[in-house]
């Protein structure tokens, strides 16, 4: 099992936009230098964000990339349900094949499920309380203790 990296690449995107907001331009190329990924990729990201509606995009000379919520209001759920493709009760994957000739085989999903649904729905309501403002703050922390 493994999250996408979409979603730590959508937190840096998001903490790069407030944080680095002031100091350079925020468009694809900027922060795909601190992501370290090709500017397609990032775009990609700005679409899934825009769409959830997390980010303006404005296009052009003056153009740039800025959050259309406080920082408050953005729940690390609220950017995994953005760029993640994982179907809501889908984390976890199970093998196509189990052998229904087999006592455990046949019977695994009758144990697995909902023990599963269960890691899932608590891994996301954790999510749910961790706030954007969180991220960005530790960051400045870090920012800062290097100066």
């Amino acid at each position: 099992m493994q999250i996408s990296s979409r979603f730590t690449i959508a937190v840096q995107v998001l903490t790069c936009i407030e944080v680095l907001k002031d100091q350079m331009p925020m468009n694809s190329e900027t922060i795909a230098g601190s992501v370290g990924v090709n500017p397609v990729i990032i775009r990609n990201i700005f679409r899934q964000l825009k769409k959830a509606g997390l980010i303006h995009v404005q296009r052009g000379g003056n153009g740039g990339v800025s959050l259309t919520k406080p920082l408050e209001e953005i729940s690390l759920l609220d950017v995994y349900r953005a760029v993640d493709s994982v179907e809501e009760g889908e984390l976890f994957h199970f093998h196509e094949n189990p052998n229904a000739n087999c006592p455990v085989g046949r019977n695994i999903h009758h144990t697995m499920d909902g023990r599963l649904r269960e890691i899932q729905d608590t891994m996301e309501a954790k999510m749910g309380f961790m706030k954007l403002s969180d991220i960005v703050q530790d960051t400045e922390k870090y920012i800062q203790a290097e100066a």
